[in-house]
């Protein structure tokens, strides 16, 4: 199947946010992924505002984990866009049934400050870069089986639904130990999750150059405003109808949200 082709079938999908065709299983390559994952942003982009959830809002890390990508039998992360019309404000409450398969992760979200364009592009330089830092909720919706399928996943937005963040630290604390963060995850009160940065998810600042350095093959850049969500702490973990969630990130602050 060619990258047009493929770029039809799944931008119909996206508009229905149905899942994706049957013609479209374990037809892509990584690389065909990403082409076809890009060739749909750039379709919503261009179609502005007569689409609703189509803002560029910056770029999800994902697999940002050695366990993880060891998982899928991949040797580095991937990423997929994010949009200004799927971020929410902790506090949120979501419509359960608007979501096909919900899962939640706890991630913290940056904020670019300063343009990175790879190659190249170094943690020293992430860090310099860096204008503020959040505790989030990524949502995700899995509509493709990536354990089967992950070019498919990657090219219908690795999952991508909608994220959610507390308040920013900003300007961002350069001494920050992100290693050391802790994150105690909730739901309905009930401790369900509480890990440490460095057992659980690489150091975000090499992350988030490894975003701009790989961005860059494909003629683009960390711009100014951008918003990086950065891998998640927790398991991708379902969510129930009812559900109140809540993520406590040591040095950083808290994150909540609830699914009616």
């Amino acid at each position: 199947m060619n990258i047009e082709e493929a770029t039809n079938i799944l931008w119909q999908s996206a508009r229905t946010r149905e899942a994706p065709a049957a013609t479209l299983h374990k037809q892509l390559t990584m690389e065909d992924a990403y082409r076809v994952q890009l060739n749909i942003l750039a379709r919503r982009q261009a179609a502005g505002e007569a689409l609703a959830g189509e803002t560029l809002a910056g770029w999800k890390i994902g697999l940002s984990a050695v366990s993880a990508r060891q998982a899928f039998g991949l040797s580095a992360p991937v990423f997929a866009p994010l949009f200004t019309e799927r971020h929410f404000p902790s506090g949120n409450t979501f419509n359960h049934g608007d979501i096909r398969k919900p899962l939640i992760e706890s991630e913290l979200c940056f904020t670019i400050g300063k343009r990175l364009a790879g190659p190249g592009v170094t943690p020293a330089q992430v860090l310099e870069a860096v204008s503020a830092v959040a505790p989030a909720f990524e949502v995700v919706d899995m509509r493709v089986n990536m354990l089967e399928d992950m070019p498919l996943g990657v090219a219908d937005d690795v999952a991508q639904w909608g994220y959610v963040t507390g308040a920013a630290l900003a300007p961002y604390p350069a001494t920050l130990d992100l290693g050391a963060i802790t994150v105690e995850m909730k739901r309905n009160g009930d401790v369900v999750a509480k890990v440490v940065g460095k057992d659980v998810i690489d150091n975000q600042l090499e992350s988030i150059a490894w975003l701009a350095n790989h961005l860059a093959t494909y003629g683009l850049a960390l711009e100014p405003g951008q918003r990086i969500m950065s891998g998640s702490f927790t398991k991708p973990t379902p969510i129930s109808k009812g559900d109140r969630w809540e993520s406590l990130f040591s040095s950083v602050g808290a994150v909540s949200a609830t699914f009616a």
